[in-house]
């Protein structure tokens, strides 16, 4: 099954940024900059980002972490990565690496933030368990993980076909976990704060690591 979704992802890659554009309702990245605003790091800050597909977000992170920096983004598409090396490859600090989310090759606390930009609730299975695992082993000991997805709609109607558009998407695990996001997230770190993001459409979960502990 993993195998057949890298291919759909490498295949989709060829029309990703157009697909996004056609439907996004924030041309100018609004979203993605006041994710960036809410990381607590500094200039020459180290911060990797998962599922970083045709790294939409690493321009954005290396305005705040500087050239002094480091920037890495990481995703288990191949294509996508080809996408996202032609758009970066103008930043020395922004390094791109082939992996999955589960089983990230790097260093125990490596960085000082861990950012993933709606792709969290698309990582299937066990893999999102072990992404948990593994994002808390690499970020430092105040380390943050900053993950943003759309909202829930208050109203009845627009959260009936929000959770079935997940559903008929293959995303049943995803409406599970927005469900218990927070509980679940509180399980693995120290805090967890939900900050609404610009236009209510989008939120960022800023997930505190607790220094000391294994959490």
């Amino acid at each position: 099954m993993k195998r057949a979704r890298r291919v759909y992802y490498d295949w989709f890659s060829r029309f990703y940024d157009r697909f996004v554009a056609l439907h996004s309702r924030d041309p100018q990245g609004l979203a993605r900059k006041f994710l960036v605003e809410q990381a607590p790091f500094q200039r020459g800050g180290s911060v990797l980002d998962i599922c970083t597909g045709t790294a939409t977000l690493l321009p954005h992170l290396q305005a705040k972490a500087g050239n002094e920096g480091r920037i890495v983004g990481v995703d288990f598409s191949y294509g996508m990565l080809k996408v996202a090396r032609e758009k970066t490859e103008c930043f020395p600090s922004i390094h791109l690496v082939e992996a999955d989310a589960g089983w990230l090759p790097f260093a125990t606390g490596s960085f000082d933030a861990v950012t993933c930009s709606h792709a969290f609730y698309e990582i299937k299975g066990e893999t999102q368990v072990r992404a948990l695992k593994e994002i808390l082993r690499v970020l430092r000991p105040k380390g943050v993980f900053l993950m943003m997805e759309h909202d829930v709609p208050s109203n009845l109607l627009p959260r009936v076909l929000f959770c079935l558009r997940l559903t008929i998407a293959g995303s049943g695990r995803a409406v599970a976990f927005l469900r218990r996001e927070r509980e679940i997230l509180e399980g693995y770190f120290g805090s967890v704060e939900k900050v609404a993001g610009p236009g209510g459409r989008s939120k960022v979960l800023i997930c505190r690591k607790c220094p000391g502990s294994g959490r």
